[in-house]
């Protein structure tokens, strides 16, 4: 057994972890970064990236299928997912060489294994023991798996399991309308496969604006997916599921099931039990500088279970190693940006109406649908879209942003910014956006607002 000082442990090399080490490292710190599996975490191994070249290659499909009122005519369009499957494998294989490659130039210590915390801010692997001044717990999360009966037969996949696909069935049915059962439904309803997707909530995206929600799951609905809503999965059989709606007993036949119900954070297994680590089911628990009630011992990403998403992630590494390094940080939970990626895109950020209302925050409202706007007209023909605004009612702050419908995904930063800097609405009505950009949008909606 060998003790090795470092200031910076890291447990986790997803976003939050590599990043942080990358950081720490830039500060002048000495650090250790311990994996389990391959560096880049879920997200670039079975989540993020892999899922968006994906839904990037049934968008192609889609379009080239769908061009006639483009004046593009394709025939015999196929979809060939061996050659995604390649595609998909050799993006993950250069972005893991990249983190690997940051991580050598940075002088990180790298220790593949599982590890667990001991008393005194040390951390075991493979028998030796590390020290650590700081000790950084970012293991991610996992995909959850509900007592459903028959969840064990074949052809019933997680988020991971899907991913590994090779061939195209021939009919499928998600369970769980969240985020990932949505994309994973734009994905094999827009190359044509059959989709059903069960929805124990009354409407898909519970946590994205209600109004946007219905939106995508009216849009959705067109690419070959039936959406079944208040609806409860009783059973998993060789070749269909059984659900409930209300009194009704429903079927659906299935090649393949998908179970999309959520994923758990990865706390077992850590010691932090015998650290005195506070958790619960949800997650390990933090403050907004990602301290846990552990001196020294900080956490962040999917094993907080705060957010669910790689980007804040990253963000929480960097807090974490700002307050190491003695340069308050907090993060602003209510400023952070979701996008759902599928097609169409949606993509929040701050606070929705009815949060808003929640939390007592007088509210106005605008709203104004994609169609209104020259290029999204002009490259989105027959689709529709829509933009929402929340704002304080006194103050003309901007505290929300929620849209449906074109490349969202690449607008929503500028939004993400306005409210990170408190932007009131008549600064936002004195930008100036290029024409024709589907961005000018934002602004155009701030004049709806009564």
């Amino acid at each position: 057994m060998s003790t090795k000082p470092y200031d910076l442990i890291v447990i986790g090399g997803g976003p939050a972890g590599y990043i942080a080490a990358e950081r720490a490292r830039q500060d002048g710190m000495k650090v250790l970064l311990i994996e389990n599996k391959d560096l880049g975490g879920v997200c670039l191994n079975e989540g993020c990236i892999p899922s968006k070249a994906m839904l990037n290659a049934a968008k192609i499909y889609y379009q080239a299928a769908h061009g006639a009122p483009f004046g593009v005519i394709a025939n015999d369009v196929s979809f060939d997912i061996s050659k995604l499957n390649a595609h998909k494998t050799g993006v993950k294989d250069m972005l893991r060489k990249g983190i690997s490659g940051i991580m050598k130039r940075a002088k990180v210590d790298v220790v593949n294994g599982l590890a667990s915390l001991t008393a005194d801010r040390r951390v075991a692997v493979k028998g030796d023991t590390y020290e650590g001044a700081n000790i950084f717990i970012a293991t991610g999360s996992s995909p959850a798996a509900p007592p459903i009966p028959g969840i064990e037969l074949d052809g019933v996949l997680d988020s991971t399991g899907v991913l590994n696909l090779d061939r195209i069935p021939s009919s499928a049915v998600i369970i769980g309308g969240g985020v990932i059962g949505c994309e994973f439904a734009c994905f094999f309803g827009s190359i044509g496969v059959p989709t059903t997707v069960i929805e124990m909530l009354p409407e898909i995206c519970p946590v994205v604006d209600a109004d946007i929600a219905k939106t995508l799951r009216m849009e959705l609905s067109k690419k070959n997916i039936t959406f079944h809503t208040g609806a409860a999965v009783k059973t998993i059989k060789e070749s269909s599921v059984e659900f409930a709606v209300g009194d009704e007993t429903m079927s659906v036949d299935r090649d393949i099931v998908l179970v999309a119900t959520g994923r758990r954070s990865n706390v077992n297994g850590l010691g932090l039990e015998d650290a005195r680590v506070e958790f619960d089911r949800g997650g390990i628990k933090i403050d907004d500088r990602c301290a846990t009630n552990v001196p020294g011992v900080w956490a962040g990403g999917d094993v907080t279970g705060k957010v669910w998403l790689a980007h804040a992630a990253s963000r929480m590494g960097e807090v974490v190693v700002n307050n190491i390094a003695g340069r308050d940080d907090r993060v602003r939970f209510d400023t952070i940006a979701g996008v759902i990626y599928t097609n169409p895109e949606v993509a929040t950020v701050g606070l929705t109406e009815a949060a808003a209302k929640e939390r007592g925050i007088p509210v106005k409202t605008g709203k104004m649908p994609m169609t209104a706007n020259g290029r999204f007209l002009a490259e989105h023909s027959g689709e529709r879209g829509l933009v929402k605004v929340v704002t304080h009612a006194g103050t003309g702050a901007l505290l929300g942003v929620h849209m449906v419908g074109g490349a969202c995904s690449e607008m929503i930063y500028g939004a993400a910014a306005m409210i990170e800097t408190e932007v009131r609405v008549n600064e936002i009505k004195d930008l100036v956006f290029p024409h024709p950009t589907t961005s000018e949008i934002i602004r155009d909606t701030m004049f709806t607002l009564n």
